[in-house]
C-alpha cells in the first residue's frame, strides 16, 4: 500500500530534483509544523471568537485562572507569564477592567501595590474559551491515536527544550 503524500512531500520532492546536493529532511519536519501552526491559529481564533474574547485577553485571563483561587496575580507576575512590556500590560488590564473581566485590588501585604483579580464574568469567559480550545485542538489531532499523540508530545517537548534553555 502506497504512503499518502502531502504538499510538503511534493515541495521537497521538487527541490530534491533541483538541488540533489541538499538534505531536505529539516523541511520535511518544520514545513509541516509551520503549516499545522496556521491551522492551529485558525482554530484558536475561532474558539476565542466564540467565547467573545481576543487572544491577548486569553493570555491574561488564562494566567489568572491557572493561578487558582482567588485568581489573583500582580501586574509583574502577569508580565512574566505573558512576555509583554509594562505599558502593554497596563493597557491590557485597563481594557479588561473596562469589560469587567478583571478588577484591581489593593495588595493586603503591600499597600503600594495592586493585584489583578479575575471576576466571575472573566472566569466564565475563560472557562468557556478553554473548553472550546481543547475541543478544537482535539479535532486537529483526531487522526492520531492516543499513543501517537503521546509520542509526538515527547518529541516536540525534546525539540522545544532546546529553545527554552
Amino acid at each position: 500500500m502506497a504512503q499518502e503524500t502531502d504538499e510538503v512531500d511534493r515541495i521537497v520532492g521538487a527541490w530534491g530534483v533541483q538541488r540533489p546536493d541538499l538534505d531536505f529532511s529539516p523541511l520535511e519536519v518544520l514545513s509541516r509544523v509551520a503549516r499545522l501552526s496556521r491551522h492551529l491559529d485558525i482554530a484558536r481564533k475561532e474558539a476565542f471568537r466564540r467565547s467573545d474574547i481576543e487572544s491577548w485577553e486569553w493570555d491574561v485571563l488564562s494566567a489568572l485562572r491557572r493561578a487558582g483561587v482567588p485568581y489573583q496575580l500582580s501586574p509583574k507576575q502577569l508580565l512574566q507569564q505573558t512576555l509583554v512590556s509594562s505599558g502593554t500590560m497596563t493597557n491590557r488590564i485597563d481594557r479588561l477592567v473596562g469589560r469587567r473581566f478583571v478588577r484591581r485590588e489593593a495588595d493586603p501585604d503591600d499597600g503600594r501595590s495592586v493585584l489583578v483579580t479575575l471576576t466571575e464574568e472573566g472566569r466564565v469567559r475563560v472557562d468557556a474559551a478553554i473548553t472550546r480550545l481543547v475541543d478544537a485542538e482535539a479535532l486537529l489531532l483526531d487522526t492520531l491515536s492516543r499513543g501517537d499523540r503521546e509520542r509526538l508530545a515527547v518529541l516536540l517537548r525534546k525539540l522545544s527544550l532546546g529553545f527554552d534553555a
